[in-house]
Parts: structure tokens; C-alpha cells; sequence
């Protein structure tokens, strides 16, 4: 497939921003002529379309490619000049596909066989076009934002692919609306798209295919409400996909934010595999683990792995951390350990507010310090 929509940069120009927009949706036509009916009923469409619709584009678009776009501008400013573009480019198809939109498209997907793919109705093969823009939009749009933020996947691992396509299609019921970004949207759309966006939970167990049939439902949404025109259409896509980047936004620019963390704390510590039990100590104070917890603490890690040359395996192959053997480290350790306390206070603010059991632990920490000291 050729570039994205999300690879141009038209600065705005509704007239090129529309050429663009044209261009892609004859790519995919093409792509939808070599569907089958059962291809779109199963699902499987996306499964073809995301592996086409990523090998190409992240081999071309890195951190370099926005550096040399983009140079000295800081990722934040970068990152919403893409959710903005790409909203852009959704409205503008959410129009030229509108007309797809009727109440008869509902019963010919249902109707939809296992048959060649010149038994797909034109209809449908129109609604897929708008599918398939949409999809391959947002999923190149968070890979833009993972790349900006600095945040490392790699699509081959099947485990980054399924983080991609959470993060892109905001597969977790009520991700969206807790986040609080639907205050971007005005207020008498907040229930098409929270009807949009419900029910939206899928595991990971299911694959691809289940993706796909997924995401061609939550599409269908745009049939199923009265008066439905080319407004609704323009409007579902483009607060759909701002909502889908502004959502990308928050878990990469908060990973990123973990990993600098990381990196901060191995490259300050004098004492790094020390750090490493005292970070676990604390993270582990009151028996439950947040997701920035357990995020900072696989990349603590691999930083000190990689900066320090230290792996501990007693440390990986620990169950139950006991303080005992922490503070018998401590007590063995001569000199300065105020790295260690710094390093404590960190961790324990990774995510939020330091808890009574954290201050517990921080305090017990502080006095065995200045006793070595």
C-alpha cells in the first residue's frame, strides 16, 4: 500500500488535504476488490490490512524521519499537530463516504455469505473503504505517537501489536470517557460517541479477526441512528479519531514519562542493583501493583541491565520479597546512600501519591541509611 494519510502533511489546505484523502480511498478500494463476503463477516479484513498497513510504514517512519520533519520541535507540539491532521483527513472521508450510509447497508451485511468477492454488495465494499480509512488511520496515528514519545515496539512481537491495537482503538470499555478527553467533544455528540465507544472490551486470546469484526460493528453505529447524513459521518470520524489520538496521547506520553524515570534513577544511582531491591520493596509495600508500577519496574531493569551490565537473577526469581533481606543489604552497603532514599522517593510517586505503607517503608529506609552512613 503507499503512504498513509497520516504521512502527509498538507498544513491545513482543504483542497490538497482532499486530494489525499481521495487517493487513499481508491488504494483501499483496491484492497476491498480482494475481499470476500466471509473476509468482512469474520473479521479476517483486518487481519490482511494491519500487517499491509504497517510493515511498509514502520520500516519508513522513525524517530529520525520526524526529527529531520520536525527539527527542535518538541514531541508534545508535534504529536497534536498529528492528531489534528489525522482528524482532518477522517472528517473529509467521513463526507465522501457518506453516502454508503442507509438502513438498507444493515440488512445486505447481514445477508453477506462466503461467497467470491464480486458478491460483495457496492454498498458494503463503500462502508469497507471507510472501515479500512479509519483503521489504518489510527493505527498508523499511534505508531506515529509511540515513535515521537520514544516509546519502543516492534510489530513482529505479537505482544506490541495487540498494545498497538488497544491503544489505537481504545479497547478498553470506558478508557476514553475516564481519561477525560471527551470534554473535546461538544456536548450534543458526548452520546453518539459514548454509544460508540461501549462495550468495547476484547481479549487478547480472540486474535485479530475478532478485531476486525469488532470494529466494523462500532462502524455500523453510523447506520443505526435516525437522519443519519453526511454530518453524522463527518462528525463520528473526526471526534472518534481525535479521541482515538488524544487517548494515544496519554498511554505513550506516560510511558515515556515512566521510562525517563527509569532511566534517571540508573543513571544518578551509585548503588544500581541495590536500587533495584529497594524500588521492588516499595513497590510492593501494600501488596497491589499499579500498571505504572509494574511498567517502571520492567524498564528500571532493562536500563540498569544496559547501562550497569547487572542482572540479578536472585531478584527475577523472587515470589515474596521479604524487608529482612533488603535492610541485611542495606546495612552491608558502606558510605553514602542517599541515592538509595532518592531513588525510594521516586519510585513511590510513579503513580500518584505516596500511600501510608510507602511512607512506611521510606521511613524505615531513611533511618537504616544513616546508620551505614
Amino acid at each position: 500500500m503507499a503512504k498513509a494519510p497520516i504521512d502527509a502533511d498538507t498544513d491545513g489546505d482543504e483542497a490538497a488535504d482532499r486530494k489525499v484523502v481521495e487517493q487513499e480511498q481508491a488504494e483501499l478500494r483496491e484492497f476491498i476488490k480482494g475481499l470476500s463476503a466471509d473476509d468482512i463477516k469474520s473479521g479476517s479484513w483486518f487481519t490482511r490490512l494491519s500487517a499491509e498497513a504497517m510493515s511498509s510504514y514502520t520500516a519508513k517512519v522513525d524517530w529520525q524521519y520526524f526529527q529531520e520533519r520536525y527539527t527542535g520541535v518538541p514531541a508534545d507540539a508535534i504529536v497534536d499537530q498529528r492528531i489534528k491532521m489525522a482528524a482532518r483527513y477522517a472528517a473529509l472521508e467521513g463526507g465522501l463516504s457518506a453516502g454508503a450510509y442507509s438502513a438498507a447497508v444493515i440488512a445486505t451485511l447481514g445477508s453477506l455469505g462466503g461467497a467470491s468477492p464480486a458478491t460483495v454488495p457496492a454498498a458494503v465494499a463503500t462502508l469497507m473503504v471507510d472501515v479500512a480509512f479509519i483503521t489504518r488511520l489510527q493505527m498508523r496515528l499511534a505508531y506515529d505517537i509511540s515513535v515521537l514519545y520514544r516509546v519502543p515496539l516492534d510489530l513482529s512481537d505479537p505482544e506490541d501489536m495487540w498494545k498497538l491495537i488497544r491503544v489505537a482503538f481504545t479497547i478498553k470499555s470506558g478508557e476514553v470517557v475516564r481519561e477525560g478527553v471527551l470534554k473535546a467533544v461538544p456536548a450534543m455528540v458526548r452520546p453518539v460517541i459514548k454509544r460508540y465507544y461501549s462495550k468495547t472490551v476484547l481479549a487478547a486470546a480472540r486474535g485479530l479477526p475478532v478485531v476486525g469484526k469488532h470494529l466494523l460493528q462500532r462502524n455500523v453505529i453510523k447506520i443505526g441512528i435516525p437522519l443519519v447524513g453526511v454530518p453524522l459521518a463527518v462528525v463520528l470520524n473526526r471526534y472518534t479519531t481525535l479521541l482515538a489520538g488524544r487517548h494515544a496521547q496519554a498511554v505513550f506520553r506516560n510511558e515515556a514519562r515512566v521510562i525517563e524515570l527509569a532511566e534517571n534513577l540508573s543513571k544518578s544511582s551509585q548503588h544500581p542493583q541495590l536500587m533495584l531491591w529497594v524500588a521492588w520493596l516499595v513497590i510492593r509495600a501494600n501488596r497491589k501493583m499499579t500498571d505504572d508500577e509494574t511498567l517502571l519496574m520492567r524498564h528500571l531493569v532493562r536500563v540498569v541491565r544496559e547501562q550497569h551490565q547487572v542482572v540479578d537473577e536472585q531478584l527475577s526469581h523472587l515470589v515474596d520479597i521479604d524487608p529482612a533481606e533488603v535492610w541485611q543489604r542495606i546495612d552491608a552497603e558502606p558510605g553514602d546512600l542517599s541515592d538509595i532514599i532518592d531513588a525510594a522517593d521516586r519510585v513511590a510517586t510513579v503513580d500518584g501519591d505516596v500511600n501510608a505503607r510507602e511512607k512506611a517503608v521510606i521511613s524505615e529506609l531513611r533511618d537504616r541509611c544513616s546508620r551505614v552512613a
